[in-house]
């Protein structure tokens, strides 16, 4: 009882999406959907038609059909079943045109292989299967939080480089000042003016005495106003001395956007957020939470929700044929959803994840590949007490100014690392005053944020405070409030406890990667 394929095809015959479920030539799955349109009676009440080999079993949708090709030996009623769900599961996700199914052929693709898996369906609803493929993938997630850090880590960088560059040439130009001068610039400049008092032949007793100090005095002016006229040459001349002209270019066009240079003093975040390195195990095990937390200003909690997965990599394909067994922990709260492929009653039993088909080994694959999942779950919770970072704001004003404290309440179950809130600030001239702060700041004058940074929030700190001055402004221009940091425990406590070969023998050597990150956490 197999489902060979399942296809959407135009009534004209025009094939629009097919998937097939087993192994088959191209040329024999379009051969069969071309003889479907043959085989259609005119003024038949049932929806199915058999050949020599295969059965046909389809639903008109409008201008449409819906087909499933199974074999003869197929259960036609569970067949039908199937059909019911595809038939369901199509206006979720298109119209019944021809332009919206090409368009969104691969979401039907995707909700098609949830329903049907290796030709048998799954014990699935429409609303799971909707659950299923609007889940977001981690690796993807993860790998573009990693790209913008280190794009914005060599922003950083680059402007901290030019702001060095700059620094040095100002402070090299005024020790060359004090020492007295520029070279040619300042002989041909002295030259001028004594030539020209050398030639009035001023004596150096009585009143000439008088004059001449007088015209040194006056000549070392001259000379001063005209070297520092000429150390501005006009646009087009000039000398270029390394990379000088380069780099001031560069502050130039940063001061038109509206930049302020400062010295930056954002820690960096490289351990954390730079990409992990490629395992050396047999076998390596990933548990990775997301949080999803939206805190209210005026306290309490919005929005809570934690999504978890345990994915695993196998390097050689010798250790394909194995088992895993985890330990959960006692957080009542968490809903765990196994693979379709996974054995249900063995997980719900004894812990253990297994292929359904003992005989099938799992997937193998590079060191730089994400793994497969096995395991999912979720967590959503309305107590203030499982937020592990709270975030209070008090705006108040006074006169033509607005005072800005911010504190952070850390709960006692995890230790915090690279810990960076980010607060939304109005339109500002130049930087914030900053009075107090537990930690470090950076101020983005592009987007107008201010970042609060905070590398490691444990015991020693699980409460710490931020005050700063801003011009008279609005309390909402302080919000939402973003916060971002990762945690090397989770709220499931899942452990992986052992490796279990199916064939027997030693159990292949492996490791253990845990981590909580943020997805989207903030103060509305």
């Amino acid at each position: 009882m197999v489902v060979l394929a399942a296809s959407i095809l135009h009534k004209s015959g025009k094939v629009l999406v097919s998937r097939q479920f087993v192994d088959m030539t191209r040329m024999r799955i379009e051969g069969l959907l071309a003889a479907f349109p043959k085989l259609i009676g005119t003024g038949k009440q049932h929806t199915y038609v058999e050949t020599e080999n295969v059965r046909y079993v389809y639903q008109p949708m409008e201008a449409l059909y819906l087909l499933l090709i199974t074999n003869k030996q197929s259960n036609i009623l569970e067949d039908l079943d199937t059909l019911r769900i595809l038939s369901k599961l199509v206006p979720e996700y298109s119209d019944y045109f021809e332009e919206s199914i090409c368009k969104c052929a691969f979401d039907l693709i995707f909700a098609f292989d949830e329903v049907l898996s290796l030709g048998h369906k799954e014990n699935v609803t429409v609303a799971q299967v909707k659950q299923y493929c609007e889940m977001e993938s981690h690796e993807e997630k993860l790998h573009r939080q990693m790209r913008e850090d280190k794009i914005r880590e060599a922003k950083d960088e680059m402007k901290r480089k030019a702001n060095e560059i700059d620094k040095n040439k100002i402070i090299k130009n005024r020790g060359d000042n004090y020492k007295g001068g520029f070279g040619p610039l300042q002989s041909m400049g002295s030259g001028i003016f004594e030539n020209s008092f050398n030639d009035t032949s001023i004596s150096s007793s009585g009143t000439g005495s008088r004059l001449s100090s007088d015209v040194d005095s006056f000549s070392t002016k001259s000379k001063a106003r005209l070297t520092s006229a000429a150390t501005a040459p006009p646009k087009g001349l000039g000398m270029t001395l390394g990379k000088s002209k380069r780099t001031n270019q560069f502050l130039e066009s940063l001061k038109a956007e509206g930049e302020v240079i400062v010295e930056d003093v954002r820690p960096t975040l490289g351990k954390s957020q730079a990409a992990a390195p490629p395992p050396t195990d047999p076998i390596t095990l990933t548990v990775e939470e997301k949080l999803n937390v939206t805190l209210k200003r005026d306290g309490g909690v919005s929005n809570f929700d934690v999504q978890g997965s345990l994915c695993l990599q196998i390097l050689n394909q010798e250790d394909g044929h194995v088992q895993v067994q985890v330990q959960t922990g006692e957080n009542q709260g968490v809903s765990f959803k196994t693979h379709p492929n996974m054995n249900k009653e063995l997980f719900a039993n004894e812990n253990i994840l297994g292929l359904r088909d003992a005989n099938r080994p799992f997937p193998t694959g590079q060191s730089g590949d994400a793994g497969i999942g096995l395991l999912k779950w979720r967590m959503q919770s309305t107590d203030e007490k499982m937020v592990p970072l709270i975030i209070n704001c008090w705006p108040s004003s006074s006169g033509n100014q607005t005072y800005v404290n911010i504190e952070y309440e850390a709960s006692s179950m995890f230790d915090l690392q690279n810990v960076v809130i980010s607060v939304p600030l109005p339109a500002l001239r130049e930087a914030p005053s900053v009075n107090q702060i537990d930690g470090e700041w950076r101020y983005d004058p592009r987007n107008s944020i201010l970042e609060w940074s905070v590398i490691l929030i444990d015991n020693s700190n699980r409460s710490g405070s931020l005050e700063f001055v801003v011009p008279q402004a609005d309390s909402s221009s302080f919000f939402p409030i973003a916060v971002r940091f990762m945690a090397t425990n989770t709220f499931s406590n899942l452990k992986v406890t052992n490796i279990i070969p199916v064939k027997g023998g030693n159990p292949p050597k492996f490791s253990q990667r845990t981590q909580l990150i943020t997805e989207n956490y903030q103060v509305v």
